[in-house]
Parts: structure tokens; sequence; C-alpha cells
């Protein structure tokens, strides 16, 4: 999909976490099934999707922590270690759901670990879930910090790099804490965590993701 429409997705996407009792749309979940398998082949990870599942937000009860009525979720599941890829990959689903019509939030630890479906294998942990559905409502937008609040950007600079911190900006980060830093030089882009903060490495995959598709750059951008 073209940057453009990608960009017009992830300012649409915000959190949701109240969904009304309509199923997934069959065709929709056939689509994100596709892409999950896509992200799996290609990344390593084990990340599955889970419907018509009430237990793990507690759908049939009127509320659970934030949640209401969510019954599919994406579990978030790989080989240990690969934080960045968890929130890379994730993200890309993410976004396609959200080109299907699906609401989303990334969640970890409102809900019930316990009984929260999928696998994992022997080598394998299981990150974070993702709640799906139709919501609600649209979500709201996050407070976004400045460009030079998170880069070392300066008048000059390249328009793709202005792009890919604007669309990082656009990212969901754990309970909104943009802890992350990008610093370019020439043609290529370090980013890290900057503090201390929640599930920072996940994040940074998140991050990652949309940085590439806003700066238009692909995997190639990051300094080794």
């Amino acid at each position: 999909m073209e940057t453009v429409k990608m960009m017009e997705l992830m300012r649409q996407r915000h959190s949701v976490r109240r969904f009304t009792d309509e199923p997934l749309n069959e065709e929709a979940v056939k689509v994100l099934q596709q892409e999950i398998d896509s992200c799996n082949r290609e990344s390593g990870m084990n990340i599955q999707l889970i419907t018509n599942e009430p237990e793990a937000f507690q759908a049939n009860k009127p509320s659970y922590g934030q949640f209401k009525g969510c019954k599919n979720y994406l579990v978030i599941v790989g080989p240990k270690g690969k934080d960045i890829e968890a929130g890379y990959y994730g993200e890309r689903i993410v976004l396609k759901a959200q080109e299907l019509g699906i609401n989303s939030c990334w969640v970890a630890l409102t809900y019930k670990k316990g009984k929260a479906q999928g696998t994992e294998k022997h080598g394998e942990k299981r990150y974070l879930v993702v709640a799906l559905g139709y919501g609600e409502s649209n979500g709201d937008g996050h407070k976004l910090k400045s460009i030079t609040d998170v880069s070392d950007f300066k008048d000059g600079d390249p328009e793709w790099y202005k792009s890919g911190i604007e669309a990082a900006l656009l990212a969901p980060t754990a309970v909104n804490q943009q802890k992350f830093r990008f610093d370019r030089n020439g043609e290529k882009v370090a980013l890290r965590v900057s503090g201390l903060g929640f599930y920072t490495k996940i994040d940074l995959g998140i991050v990652k993701y949309h940085f590439e598709i806003g700066s238009g750059k692909g995997q190639d951008v990051w300094k080794k």
C-alpha cells in the first residue's frame, strides 16, 4: 500500500477498549490471517488470531478494567528476546486490521492471562495481546511529543527524515510514554530507547515500523 494511505491509517487508528457484539467479518478474518501468516514466515514469530473467545477480557460481564465486549484478540508469541520483532510485526498486523475496519488496542496487563487462548512452543514466550473488534467509537488520539523532543532533527534535514519521525510519533506506546530517540548520520538512522519505561523494546519495534512507512526508506535505513 502506498505511503499516503498507510499514513492515513496511522492517523485513523486509536486505542479502542469498548467493543460492540458484532462478530468479525469472515472475509476480513481471512485477510487478517493471511497477513499474520506472512508476518510469521518473515519474522519467525508465532502470532495467533483468536476469535469469538469471551474469557480473556471477561466479555460477558458489563466491563473488565477499561474493556467491554472484547471477544477477539491477537496473541503476540515468539522466541524469547524478540521484543522488537513482537512490536514491529504486531503493529503491521494492527494496521492491516485498521484497513479492514477493525479497531484495536495493545494490552500488556489488563486481561486474564490464565484464560487467554494461544500456545507457546519450547523457547517461546507470550509478549502481550492486542484486543480486536468493532468499537463503540473509533477512540481518541494521544498527545504527541514534538519532533525535536524525540530526535536530532534540525532545519535543512531531509524531508524523508521528518516524515519518518512524524509517522513514529503516531505509533502507540505503553502508557503513551514515547520513550524513543532518533539520530541521523547521512542516509542512516539510529533508534534507541530514551529513558526508563515499560515495554520500551516492544515500543521500539512499533516505532520502527511506523518510521519505515513514513520515511519510505524500508529496513535498510537503520544503522547497524
